[in-house]
């Protein structure tokens, strides 16, 4: 998924809680979900980071020889712009992208 074109607010908003708990009529289920979309989108966002950032790494063992490198200062700060993953993981949730199901409980027939 493409996080950089997200429509999610950078800042936090208030919500209504009406609009959370619509689809799940529970509002701790809702904050459950959104949980763990936001820790998937983390984990995510992480890993395409860190791909990005090891083109650029330099695997020097002297400490004496610390330098800036420009293009990943230049994607660090790209990365920390965007939107967190809290607030793509609402957005989404929202939006009705996010697919969750709930498991139904079951009766014991004795």
């Amino acid at each position: 998924m493409d996080y950089k074109k997200s429509n999610a607010p950078l800042t936090t908003i208030t919500r209504n809680l009406d609009d959370l708990d619509r689809n799940t009529e529970n509002v701790y289920q809702t904050v459950a979900i959104l949980a763990k979309r936001a820790n998937q989108i983390s984990v995510e966002l992480k890993q395409e980071l860190n791909t990005k950032l090891e083109e650029f790494a330099s695997f020097t063992d002297n400490l004496e020889e610390v330098f800036e490198n420009r293009e990943q200062i230049e994607i660090s700060k790209f990365y920390e712009r965007l939107p967190k993953p809290t607030l793509i993981a609402t957005q989404e949730f929202l939006d009705g992208k996010v697919y969750f199901r709930a498991p139904e409980a079951t009766a014991i027939e004795e």
